[in-house]
């Protein structure tokens, strides 16, 4: 078949998303289909670009191409899931979640404090009910964001788990020694919360160390807060590290921290799994609350500085149990992630 896997392009921007729809393409491709990226680039602010963008993609003619039909479409994400094919297949990253469940929420609700918002939310809903509506199939990236698909429209769908390329290349190789560091390994962003586990390090008890790794906007406040806290010599940034330099990070760290705030996915997650490394999450991270299991593949704990520091210090006072931690994670990950072949055979069924 031929199939476009529409994506809503953020230029100069890179994060899970664009991963994630890259890896698909070339699933696709490997399984014998012809497949295409077909993006639009736009942005998301002011709030009235939002309604722009939804125009663009309802109008936008994705059942053929040069005089040659398109199959099938499948979108990942808000507004390109509004484009309109007899074929159209969703599988959802998250709704536009300031319209949604970040709508109100003190720190993190964007989309409300700018002008117009009530209106422009209420469009968002209508247009999502209708596009989601056309859809033939709706498949999920996790239970989570199955959840508030359901909560918020009552629209059924599938959770389909996937692999990250991080992941296929980390179950690929043996893991390391456990190392004497916590690694977090994400986009610099306040939904991450790097800043709670910097602060974490304030209250460690151990030798332990915290090497972020990732880029984003955060990444100035987050070098203040290291600063401002006497941190530089316990807490190192890695800016933007290669693949290569990421999964030896993996293989040789402590554990994994991952504390976002209600994560949709979150491959880091699985990555960290993959690695036979033990996942320090909170009580509110969404996504990984779907493999993290209290003392059985990770430690889950509340979103408070000295409760992720307790969780450091007893993973680098208990070596064994962080080995044994890592490898139950990496056996669930085989369980319970399919591999490549078995995610497009079920997507497009």
């Amino acid at each position: 078949m031929r199939i476009g896997v529409l994506h809503p392009q953020t230029p100069f921007v890179r994060g899970g998303a664009e991963v994630h729809t890259e890896a698909l393409v070339r699933a696709l491709r490997k399984a014998g289909h012809e497949a295409e990226m077909i993006t639009v680039a736009g942005k998301w602010y002011p709030a009235t670009e939002i309604v722009h963008q939804m125009a663009v993609w309802r109008s936008l003619d994705v059942s053929e191409s040069n005089g040659e039909r398109i199959d099938a479409v499948i979108a990942l994400r808000f507004p390109a899931y509004l484009a309109t094919h007899e074929r159209k297949i969703v599988w959802l990253i998250h709704q536009h979640r300031p319209a949604y469940e970040l709508w109100d929420h003190p720190e993190y609700g964007a989309l409300i404090r700018q002008d117009m918002t009530p209106e422009i939310r209420e469009l968002i809903w209508r247009a999502d009910r209708v596009g989601l509506g056309e859809a033939k199939r709706i498949c999920t990236n996790s239970q989570n964001v199955r959840d508030r698909l359901y909560r918020s429209l009552r629209i059924p769908s599938e959770a389909l788990y996937h692999r990250s390329p991080m992941t296929e290349r980390l179950l690929g190789s043996e893991p390391g020694e456990v190392g004497d560091y916590v690694l977090l390994p994400s986009r610099l962003e306040a939904l991450k919360r790097q800043s709670l586990a910097i602060e974490a390090m304030r209250h460690v008890r151990t030798d332990v160390r915290l090497v972020l790794a990732g880029k984003g906007p955060d990444e100035q406040a987050l070098r203040e807060q290291i600063e401002r806290l006497g941190l530089a010599d316990r807490v190192r940034l890695e800016i933007f590290p290669s693949d290569e330099r990421l999964a030896e990070l993996y293989r040789g760290a402590l554990g994994v921290c991952y504390p976002p705030f209600d994560e949709d996915y979150g491959y880091v997650t699985i990555e960290a799994m993959a690695a036979e490394r033990p996942v320090v999450t909170t009580t509110d991270a969404g996504g990984p609350l779907e493999f993290v299991v209290e003392r059985e593949t990770g430690l889950i704990v509340d979103p408070d500085p000295r409760a992720l520091a307790d969780a450091f210090d007893r993973l680098r006072r208990d070596a064994g149990a962080a080995r044994r931690l890592g490898r139950a994670g990496r056996a669930l990950v085989l369980e319970r992630v399919p591999a490549w072949p078995e995610v497009v055979r079920r997507l497009l069924d």
